[in-house]
């Protein structure tokens, strides 16, 4: 085991309020620790594909591939999120004693709406709206996504909601429970609400023993059972499913449950038996389900949660798609073209002391033009880690990258050894670079080593959100498009050029496409 246990975890406020509780208990033990936030997939990369380590989760996929990638020795996680069956190589180690299990009702005035016929309730769970509906056929019950901040904000600006559904847990553990929230008993919780979950590698013996430690038993019985349910149930985490198991003097309870998405048909079995003679248990409760039509009901639900729709602004690869959560439909394609220009080759190959390059249209067109040997770039400038790896791969070594042309001038200005840059861009371009350089006395030299095209196609009015990588890929959107989706941004420059046209614009933590889908896939799964 090393000498320093890394937790890894995912840095929402939420995520890391559990990583320091497990922190805090494996130090209370005499262990040392460090937690470590992994931030997307993009910048993970495996020797094996993930679809042959059975790597599914939305919300743990990246914590899986960092522990395959030895990046960290644990990972924490809200139990709820983690698929029913594990990557390879991947085990349980602990679970630490269960939080509030319930959801809890945040209302806005009083609670006087649940006896009225006609009120409007919001969440982004399935299970909860089903449950929502059969208790009260005559409400409407909304969307709500996003982060539990994001959902506590939408409830106080939407002045016609009379309440919002929430996991207690969640709000409870980041100090965020409104002093307006009831918990709903009636209401049976996804499978594993409240669980903190610590996974460890099979290979890591030490490392399991360590925080097997702090197992706790009858949260590992009552979770086990819920999460057999789901996995019997065929049924993932967005499906309307519910499963409940506790041990009260010595007796093990289980409640499972399964509707139809608008609350209109539900199949439900409760079996109890003593603590030791409780393995039958959820067996029981399923063969009763199953035979009266339960599956039926998810099946159902399957078909209708496609109609939710993502368009990209490039095309995605099948590894990239697989990312979504299942309730996404989502379509790509290429809203830019871009084709390399002729570049006088005697241009290209006289010496040039500082040259910026911020794509890697740009180092192909260079490459197109001319052999990477005659290129005489004394000193290389960029934008962009993916255009920095090209360019070292093909040409040679950058100096300075930076994640925009923004940022990059402004480093120029303070550490350029020179006043004259040779700037190889697209006929569309933005202005930030060149002005700020000029404006400082630096002299640009532009040379449009590629062309750009604005392709992008007539988007279906069902399209809710567009993932966007490029300013100009704004720009082609809005030849044909009116901006009333939102707007999914790779980066601030982008999103910078976003927020001119649309009201609701959202930046991915880091400039890749993972991360991006990332973003997409919070939007749509509610905790």
């Amino acid at each position: 085991m090393p000498k320093t246990i890394r937790i890894g975890t995912r840095d929402s406020q939420l995520a890391m309020w559990q990583a320091k509780t497990v922190q805090s208990q494996l130090e209370h033990l005499g262990h040392t620790t460090e937690i470590i936030a992994v931030k997307s997939t993009g910048d993970l990369v495996l020797n094996q594909p993930i679809y042959e380590l059975g790597i599914t989760g939305v919300f743990t996929r990246t914590l899986d591939i960092a522990l395959l990638n030895e990046e960290i020795d644990i990972a924490v996680h809200s139990l709820k999120d983690v698929p029913t069956l594990l990557p390879k190589g991947i085990l349980q180690a602990a679970v630490l004693k269960r939080g509030n299990v319930r959801d809890t009702l945040v209302f806005k005035n009083n609670e006087e709406f649940l006896a009225q016929k006609n009120a409007i309730v919001a969440t982004g769970s399935l299970r909860r709206k089903a449950q929502w509906l059969d208790r009260y056929p005559t409400h409407t019950v909304v969307g709500l996504r996003g982060n539990v901040n994001t959902r506590l904000k939408k409830l106080e600006e939407n002045s016609d909601w009379n309440g919002a559904v929430f996991a207690a847990a969640g709000l409870g553990r980041i100090g965020l429970t409104p002093e307006n929230a009831v918990n709903l008993e009636w209401m049976v919780p996804a499978p594993a609400q409240g669980a903190i979950m610590i996974a460890c590698l099979e290979s890591e013996r030490e490392t399991f023993e360590a925080c097997a430690t702090l197992n706790d038993e009858d949260t590992q019985i009552c979770t086990t059972m819920e999460r057999t349910f789901l996995n019997k149930m065929e049924g993932g985490c967005s499906a309307p499913i519910g499963a409940l198991a506790f041990i009260k003097n010595e007796e093990v309870h289980f409640h499972g449950i399964v509707l139809s998405e608008d609350g209109t048909k539900k199949v439900e079995a409760k079996r109890s038996a003593p603590l030791g003679k409780h393995h039958t248990l959820v067996e029981e409760c399923l063969e009763f389900i199953i035979a009266r039509g339960g599956k039926n009901l998810i099946g159902k639900t399957t078909l209708q949660q496609q109609e939710t729709s993502i368009f990209s602004s490039k095309i995605l690869s099948e590894g990239q798609k697989d990312l979504f959560v299942k309730s996404i439909k989502v379509e790509s394609s290429d809203f830019i073209k871009t084709t390399p220009n002729r570049i006088k080759t005697s241009l290209l190959k006289k010496p040039h002391d500082n040259v910026i390059i911020t794509s890697k249209n740009g180092v192909e067109a260079l490459l197109n033009n001319c052999a990477a040997e005659d290129l005489k770039f004394k000193t290389i400038y960029c934008v962009g880690r993916r255009t920095k790896k090209r360019i070292e791969q093909k040409i040679g070594p950058v100096k300075h990258s930076a994640k925009n042309a923004k940022i990059l001038a402004e480093h120029l200005v303070e550490f350029l050894d020179g006043t004259e840059v040779s700037y190889f861009c697209s006929d569309i371009r933005m202005d930030d670079l060149p002005t700020i350089l000029t404006k400082n006395n630096i002299k640009v030299n532009e040379i449009a080593a590629y062309s750009t095209k604005l392709e992008a196609p007539k988007l279906p009015e069902s399209v809710e959100g567009v993932m966007f990588y490029s300013p100009s890929t704004i720009h082609s959107f809005l030849k044909n498009n009116t901006p009333s989706c939102i707007a999914y941004c790779i980066g601030e420059t982008t999103a910078r050029e976003a927020t001119k046209h649309f009201k609701d614009v959202r930046v991915a933590k880091i400039p890749t496409v993972e991360s991006v889908i990332e973003l997409v896939n919070e939007n749509y799964i509610s905790k």
